[in-house]
């Protein structure tokens, strides 16, 4: 576990520091996805080619599932899950909050999280049993019990049609809590819902990579995390997080 936790470190700061360099750059290969706002560039490409190649060179047996298509089968029972680029909107818009996030299964759920955020030089790593950790320090998410001055992040779709619906839901939040926070980054927020920057999280559609790892960390770091049904039908679930208690009262407002 301590070789894997390194290894998946070593990985997201390399695939970081890729980012950096484009970061610095102008915009190359930018095409779209699932929509006309879902995109990609060459700097997603970069990333994830090299993390590809440091995990056929580090652990060959291991399999791989990416974001961008990058997919290899498992002869060892493990399989990475990589975000090579979580926040891609951002990057393009040259807004500094974007990450590097990896998890590791070992097919019967996440066993290790790591999320690097290049820009802040943060790195948050979790293993399955072992606590969360910001940096190499203990991390633990917030004591606020109160939904009323609680601060909490989500995200959007980029579909509009989901989006509409996730605006109703907000709309019910924004009354009853402190504020919102939409950072534009699903593993950034979960990450910072870990170590108390964030109160509460709540977010749907997720992909499997913009949350595996941020799960797993945002869970060791003590939060209930459990699955918020997509906002329309066919697209994947995602996560309502916080500690125990002010997560009752912020699931029981999301699924009224």
């Amino acid at each position: 576990m301590n070789e894997l936790v390194s290894l998946a470190e070593e990985a997201a700061t390399r695939a970081g520091e890729i980012l950096l360099e484009h970061f610095a750059g102008s915009i190359a290969g930018l095409d779209t996805k699932t929509s006309p706002t879902d995109p990609v560039s060459d700097a997603d490409r970069a990333s994830e080619a090299f993390l590809l190649d440091f995990i056929a060179a580090k652990r060959p047996g291991d399999g791989v599932i990416a974001e961008e298509g990058g997919e290899e089968s498992s002869e060892s029972g493990l399989t990475w899950v990589l975000d090579p680029l979580d926040g891609t909107v951002n990057f393009l818009y040259r807004i500094p909050t974007w990450c590097v996030s990896i998890a590791i299964d070992d097919g019967s759920g996440t066993i290790v999280g790591v999320i690097h955020d290049p820009n802040r030089k943060e790195t948050f790593s979790a293993i399955k049993g072992r606590g969360a950790t910001l940096d190499g320090t203990a991390i633990h998410v917030s004591e606020q019990k109160d939904l009323s001055r609680a601060l909490i992040g989500t995200g959007f779709s980029y579909e509009s049609e989901a989006r509409e619906v996730q605006a109703e839901i907000v709309g019910r939040v924004v009354p009853a809590a402190r504020d919102i926070r939409r950072g534009g980054s699903a593993a950034i927020d979960l990450a910072s819902l870990a170590c108390g920057r964030l109160d509460g999280f709540f977010e749907a559609p997720m992909e499997r990579w913009d949350k595996a790892a941020g799960v797993l960390i945002a869970r060791e770091a003590g939060a209930k995390v459990t699955e918020l049904p997509p906002p329309i039908d066919g697209l994947p679930p995602g996560v309502i997080g916080a500690n125990p208690t002010l997560h009752q009262a912020l699931a029981r407002l999301l699924l009224a």
